[in-house]
């Protein structure tokens, strides 16, 4: 009987570490997993012209709205564009977002002076940025294409694109971001450079 208890509790206990183990393992691999998507990451300027989901579309804006802003203040809103005539009057518009031609659809983060931390447009604007970085990463997570295209501070960008989207004057339109299914032929780059960084002191 006490050989048989032994057993049970032998039995129990490889089970627990095998729990543990798998818990740990799955700690590591997320872990594994986000620095492999920031990595991967690129700026896609090829898509195939495939439409993007409503779905995939509400779960990028979703993780643009889980990034950090001064005093939690969160200045900032999104415009997401999925009409082919709206992307296209984009693509004419803009110098340098000749990309939005093939794109499934965009993203505009827009930053929102009034809302920041003491009123200032510096706060909203690097708080955007934040979140636009994070649209970024997670459409490279979900295997989508995406790319920065600038409007701020140029002001005949940012105005087209609120002219475009009836945006107010008071809203400042950071970039717009094409996003859809890449050709695969952008490559993420290695951009470490170990004189870029100092430990302790400059």
């Amino acid at each position: 009987m006490r050989g048989k208890n032994i057993l049970i509790v032998g039995i129990l206990m490889a089970g627990l570490l095998m729990t543990f183990s798998d818990l740990f393992a799955d700690k590591e691999k997320k872990m594994s997993d986000a620095i492999t998507v920031i990595h991967s990451r690129k700026s896609v300027r090829n898509f195939t012209g495939q439409a993007v989901s409503r779905e995939l579309l509400d779960k990028i804006v979703r993780a643009g709205m889980a990034a950090p802003s001064a005093v939690n203040r969160q200045p900032w809103s999104f415009v997401i564009v999925t009409d082919r005539k709206t992307l296209d009057t984009l693509n004419d518009g803009l110098p340098y977002a000749k990309m939005l031609g093939k794109a499934g659809a965009a993203i505009v983060v827009c930053a929102i002076p009034e809302k920041a931390y003491d009123g200032r447009k510096e706060f909203a604007v690097i708080d955007s940025a934040l979140a636009g970085e994070n649209i970024l990463l997670a459409a490279e997570a979900m295997g989508l294409g995406a790319v920065w295209t600038a409007a701020y501070p140029y002001e005949d960008r940012m105005n087209t694109v609120r002219k475009v989207l009836g945006m107010p004057a008071d809203i400042i339109p950071l970039n717009v971001i094409p996003i859809g299914y890449p050709v695969g032929t952008d490559k993420p780059k290695n951009k470490y450079k170990p004189e870029n960084v100092r430990w302790e002191k400059w």
